[in-house]
């Protein structure tokens, strides 16, 4: 059955436990899906293709259950019409577990599409990209819920640089609820800063740098920029940022040993002059030292608050500190 993303909670998840999510609206789909996982611990992910490539290991592994196993839920990405042979044998068990399938567009003629919309147990939830409109009603919520004032016009300044990708708004207000707790008032100049980040030669490429351990650069790039005391919060909360998402990185080269399928997999998408630099970060950290840096970052953070003054050398010395191999033996 076709159901619209908003009537999500009015599915019953012991009779609807096949759910089809396809569109280009990935922001959205992984709003919609963290409410339906919410509260469950027992979460597995595979991409299609090492499904197709493993069938009767993936089918073994979810008919077989031991007895104390909570029920599993298991979100297939970057599906097409190929999984629907296994995705009907599953559903003819009447296995207990979640299935989310997180799919691109599907034609009307999709025959995995035509499959989850005839069926009354099964759900079906088209995500359509966001228009403007929509996304500037996202970041008014967001900035309110959040106490955070920006005139419209910067609100249609951080609308505009998103096209249209609601993840990637999201990602763009997080840095500027990240900056709002420093206390400062938000001006035209910090949004325009704080919204380029990624495009930001000197501060995304210092942070890269730092993680992949690349001294020698780190302190290039350190003598050529001039940071001042509002970079350096800039720089911590972007590092936050990075290191959040390198820990999701982390737990999934862990589980799937695949660094091709982890770079792939990335949600959002990793741009493609970024991966290279992103798979020696994932073999440089392991997931316990990417919490411990996460940890040193909120430390570090507090110390700039306490000692605004001295931002410029607490960051110097946790970039150069944090760029030494022995931190992450």
């Amino acid at each position: 059955m076709i159901i619209k993303s908003y009537e999500i909670n009015k599915i019953n998840p012991d009779l609807n436990n096949f759910l089809l999510f396809y569109g280009k609206n990935e922001g959205h789909k992984n709003e919609i899906t963290k409410i339906v996982i919410k509260n469950q611990s027992n979460i597995l992910h595979y991409d299609e293709k090492e499904i197709l490539d493993n069938e009767n290991n993936f089918i073994e592994s979810i008919l077989t259950k031991s007895l104390f196993e909570e029920k599993k839920i298991i979100i297939i990405k970057r599906s097409t019409d190929k999984i629907l042979k296994i995705i009907e044998n599953l559903y003819s068990k009447n296995i207990e577990d979640m299935i989310i399938i997180n799919a691109d567009n599907l034609e009307k003629k999709s025959k995995l599409r035509s499959f989850f919309e005839k069926d009354k147990k099964l759900v079906c939830i088209p995500f359509y990209p966001d228009n403007d409109q929509t996304l500037s009603k996202l970041a008014y919520e967001f900035l309110r819920d959040n106490k955070i004032s920006i005139s419209p016009s910067n609100i249609n300044l951080i609308v505009n640089k998103c096209n249209g990708d609601r993840e990637t708004l999201i990602n763009e207000l997080e840095k500027i609820k990240y900056f709002s707790k420093s206390g400062k008032k938000i001006s035209s100049e910090n949004i325009s800063k704080l919204i380029n980040l990624t495009e930001n030669h000197s501060i995304s490429e210092l942070i890269d740098n730092c993680l992949v351990k690349n001294k020698k650069k780190i302190i290039s790039i350190l003598n050529e920029n001039n940071f001042s005391n509002e970079d350096c919060i800039m720089i911590i909360r972007s590092f936050m940022i990075k290191a959040k998402k390198l820990l999701v990185l982390s737990k999934a080269f862990e589980t799937n040993k695949n660094i091709d399928l982890t770079i792939s997999s990335a949600r959002p998408p990793i741009f493609w002059k970024e991966k290279e630099i992103t798979k020696q970060q994932i073999y440089k950290w392991k997931t316990k030292n990417i919490k411990k840096l996460i940890y040193a970052l909120s430390e570090t953070e507090l110390q700039i608050k306490k000692n605004i003054n001295n931002s410029i050398n607490l960051i110097t010395d946790f970039i150069l500190s944090h760029s030494s191999t022995e931190t992450n033996n």
